[in-house]
């Protein structure tokens, strides 16, 4: 097989997923993105074509764990005491790579090992780097994390929310940094996540094959192109793949300035409240997504469309009421966001007319606007266990009846809707995220026709 990955922007369909991983490649703090979905459906090709999309990054030359030679927050200890001392650090830049887990994989393995006497002389290089030290300001990726160890998924998620890899034999500590793009994938078929494990990812996504025999048939075409002649192939996305890693690039320098107002983080406390979604940390998420999302569209400031279309990401695997209630289906969180908007007055002096005109359009359903003003309309997310469309709802009653059955108090939980008979699609409201990965990926785009489900 191929060591060359296939292009990002040669992927079709699958725009919810490709939305995810950008979030996370732009702002890694999000945490972890787990992606649930049948096998065959291209999660890893997609998951290795992020790493081949993004800038590479500066690292201390004679350093294991990649340190950023710019950032002493993201050195270890003997980097540190360099920077200190006012050395010259020698710089060499180094493509991002993606870092895999094995199944098999041991806690040392994972952590690193250390040597007792060693570290007593001579401190950090007592330490024999493991995965966690390769993964540093790379992609760690952990196929099958459903069928690992729980210890070791543990570790993993410990070391991506702290940001440092500790590793602790008798009583001797060493620590390194340890920040990396965590991406999981699982078959739901060959077994679930325990709950606290599942919470400690912060975004979730269920995919499954595409449906429409067009797309299909071009799937099939690119595929076959790519194998007969990878390096032709990659040449006609080179213009693609350029323009989205800019795009990429001056999403990370304008996440800083992003604003978020008194108002929208109320309406993240209320949404979570409504949903009696379990702890502090969704709300966080969901407002760190949110900010993420407004720099990927090229705003300076965040909108209530914003919120909903990271609550859709961020609450779809959350436990709700102590774990008695199944975690949020899409059309919940639609329903709930809607009601818990109306009660709220948010102030919008940042936003010209125009923005304020495109807003309301979206908020109706009937969003207008490309990503380089700042909207966002309507992305298909398929649920997880639901197929409901949020846009319109499939049929004109669907709505009423759903807000019918939704009480007024909000310690009350949302009746569900039965599952298993929803065949139908949940729709995520993300703009015209259609529109946006159409501008970039202009070569050779195939006229989508959705089949609608």
């Amino acid at each position: 097989m191929s060591k060359i990955p296939f292009p990002f922007a040669a992927f079709v369909d699958q725009d919810e997923l490709k939305l995810a991983l950008l979030l996370v490649s732009i702002n890694p703090k999000i945490g972890g993105l787990l992606i649930r979905g049948e096998k065959g459906t291209g999660k890893s090709i997609l998951v290795r074509a992020l790493a081949d999309l993004l800038p590479p990054i500066d690292v201390v030359a004679d350093c294991p764990f990649n340190c950023d030679p710019h950032d002493p927050t993201n050195m270890c200890d003997s980097c540190r005491s360099r920077y200190g001392k006012g050395e010259k650090l020698p710089v060499k830049k180094i493509k991002m790579q993606v870092v895999n887990l094995p199944i098999g994989a041991t806690e040392d393995m994972v952590v690193g090992s250390l040597d007792i006497e060693k570290a007593l002389r001579e401190g950090i290089r007592a330490l024999q780097p493991g995965i966690l030290a390769r993964a540093n300001r790379n992609i760690l990726y952990v196929d099958e994390v459903n069928l690992l160890p729980d210890n070791i998924v543990d570790i993993i998620l410990d070391s991506a929310a702290l940001g440092w890899n500790y590793v602790e034999r008798e009583g001797i500590s060493v620590a390194h940094p340890s920040r990396f793009i965590l991406i999981g994938t699982m078959n739901p078929e060959e077994g679930e996540l325990r709950p606290q494990l599942l919470d400690r990812f912060s975004m979730s996504i269920t995919i499954e094959g595409v449906k429409d025999s067009n797309l299909r048939a071009e799937i099939i075409k690119r595929n076959i192109e790519f194998l007969e002649n990878p390096i032709e192939f990659i040449k006609k996305y080179e213009k693609d793949q350029e323009e989205l890693r800019n795009k990429i690039i001056e999403a990370r320098k304008r996440l800083t300035n992003v604003e978020i107002s008194d108002g929208i983080l109320l309406l993240v406390a209320k949404l979570c409240l409504f949903l009696q979604v379990d702890g502090h940390r969704p709300d966080i998420i969901i407002t760190m997504v949110a900010k993420t999302i407004a720099a990927l569209f090229g705003r300076n400031y965040v909108e209530p469309e914003d919120v909903k279309v990271a609550a859709k990401l961020v609450l779809g695997h959350r436990t709700r009421r102590g774990g008695f209630l199944e975690p949020a289906t899409p059309q919940e969180i639609e329903v709930a966001f809607d009601r818990v908007l109306k009660g709220i007055k948010l102030k919008s002096e940042k936003r010209d007319k125009s923005a304020k005109r495109d807003i309301k359009a979206l908020l109706s359903g009937r969003g207008t606007g490309i990503p380089s003003s700042g909207n966002i309309e309507s992305l298909e997310l398929k649920g997880r266990d639901t197929r409901i469309p949020i846009s319109g709802f499939g049929k004109p009653d669907l709505r009423e009846e759903i807000e019918g059955r939704i009480p007024k108090e909000t310690d009350i939980p949302i009746p569900q809707r039965d599952r298993e008979k929803s065949k139908k699609k949940s729709r995520l409201g993300l703009g015209k995220l259609k529109d946006f990965f159409r501008e970039i990926f202009s070569t050779n785009r195939i006229q989508e026709q959705r089949q609608r489900f």
